[in-house]
């Protein structure tokens, strides 16, 4: 033991171990803020209050936006719950001007209610998580020329169900409404955009 004690080596390895350990979070890899893609359009849609919620009402907030319905059996139920994670993170960090906004793809069927239950299924609070629906056509519009997105139209599986073709992209849109990344959900996906919307945020 006290070879042990006495053995350069060993103490240049315990140091080395304390060293790197209190600088890995200096040595974590955190995005720059992203380039501006392209202007948004002016939107107004409804949101699951059945009130009016458009561009105008995020004027001034980072959000990161994205799309769903209700009925899908496919990709929305994992997206919705990692977006309920990403909301978590922004609120246990305080980063209460950020907000998500999620864009129904089948508006004929998510009215205000159908979303209000939707958003009590996935813990969505209303105060910084939005659900929208509204016109299928200012959706469309929405998804296609503005974000530039592909959006299909509502189509019965031979089981049954109802699919509609939607991006899973989450969408960061900084505070004067313009585009600044496409990202993708899961782990990777939600660390990235999270800190990018942060540099966002903090750029103005």
């Amino acid at each position: 033991m006290r070879s042990l004690v006495r053995n350069p080596f060993v103490w240049a390895f315990v140091v080395g171990c304390v060293v790197i350990t209190s600088m890995r979070p200096l040595l974590r890899r955190i995005p720059t803020a992203p380039p501006v893609i392209r202007e948004l359009p002016r939107f107004e849609l409804v949101d699951a209050r059945g009130k009016p919620f458009g561009s105008d009402d995020l004027r001034g907030h980072v959000y990161v936006a994205s799309f769903f319905f209700t009925r899908c059996q496919s990709i929305c139920p994992a997206l919705m719950k990692d977006l309920a994670r990403l909301e978590r993170r922004y609120h246990d960090d305080g980063l209460d001007s950020i907000r998500l906004v999620t864009i129904s793809a089948d508006p004929e069927h998510d009215t205000p209610e159908v979303l209000r239950t939707a958003g009590e299924r996935y813990g969505v609070d209303p105060a910084r998580w939005i659900l929208l629906t509204g016109p299928l056509v200012a959706i469309r519009d929405l998804a296609i020329r503005g974000f530039q997105v592909g959006l299909g139209e509502a189509q019965t599986t031979p089981a049954g169900l109802v699919d509609v073709a939607h991006t899973g992209k989450l969408l960061l849109v900084d505070a004067q409404g313009r585009l600044r990344g496409y990202y993708d959900a899961g782990d990777l996906g939600l660390d990235e955009v999270y800190w990018r919307s942060r540099h966002v945020l903090e750029q103005g």
